[in-house]
């Protein structure tokens, strides 16, 4: 089984101010940390030019493809039928980056694969960082 996964996917970059950049990031899903999901974006379209990543629950992919979710740094919603709006909030502004819906379900359906929601594992760190604390108690 395999236990992480890639998928390029084709995207644009939606900004006010000039027309769509067509994008190529990567979604990426690892069982080593089964809550969350990655989109890697390449170089080209962060200020500083280097790759960035955003990581985010899977849940709020999953909530986001059907209707208005998050409310922190990352914010999901459909936009009509066919595409989903993904808006990255940080400090110095903010991007919006529309994918197509079956691409994101298609990719998180794979996750699903990987590890079944629900049964999700926290790992030995957690268990270890937590009986930690309550030791201290």
């Amino acid at each position: 089984m395999r236990t992480t996964f890639e998928q390029p996917v084709r995207a644009r970059l939606v900004t006010p101010d000039f027309p769509e950049l067509p994008i190529r990031p990567t979604l990426r899903y690892r069982a080593a940390e089964p809550f969350a999901v990655h989109i890697d974006f390449p170089a080209h379209v962060s200020a500083d030019e280097e790759g960035v990543t955003w990581t985010f629950a899977r849940s709020l992919l999953e909530e986001g493809l059907d209707a208005a979710a998050g409310l922190g740094d990352v914010r999901i919603r459909p936009y009509g039928r066919y595409r989903t709006v993904v808006e990255f909030h940080a400090p110095h502004g903010m991007a919006a980056i529309r994918f197509g819906t079956a691409t994101l379900r298609r990719f998180l359906l794979r996750s699903y694969g990987v590890v079944e929601p629900g049964s999700e594992e926290l790992g030995p760190e957690l268990d270890h960082g937590l009986m930690s604390l309550l030791d201290e108690v």
